[in-house]
């Protein structure tokens, strides 16, 4: 068993309720996208924030990432709002 630490940030956070959790990843998950998906299938909360439509930012061990990216057990996976500077 593998677990992996997720991390909400922002928004994001707000709307899910938590700032990360720890999970065990089914192993049919292979990229960002696909736990991305999954996730949000989970719960009402989870589907609002991380949902098809809502604009994300998403990172792997603290590198930006694709939804094609792979995703390997353990490592931390984050996701964020896109930030904007001024």
């Amino acid at each position: 068993m593998t677990l992996t630490t997720i991390r909400y940030f922002a928004s994001v956070r707000e709307a899910v309720g938590c700032a990360s959790e720890t999970i065990e990843l089914p192993d049919e998950l292979r990229t960002m996208g696909q736990v991305r998906e999954w996730l949000a299938a989970r719960d009402p909360s989870h589907a609002e924030a991380l949902g098809a439509s809502r604009v994300l930012r998403m990172a792997c061990d603290h590198v930006m990432a694709g939804a094609d990216d792979a995703v390997v057990p353990g490592r931390e996976i984050a996701f964020f709002p896109p930030v904007t500077g001024g």
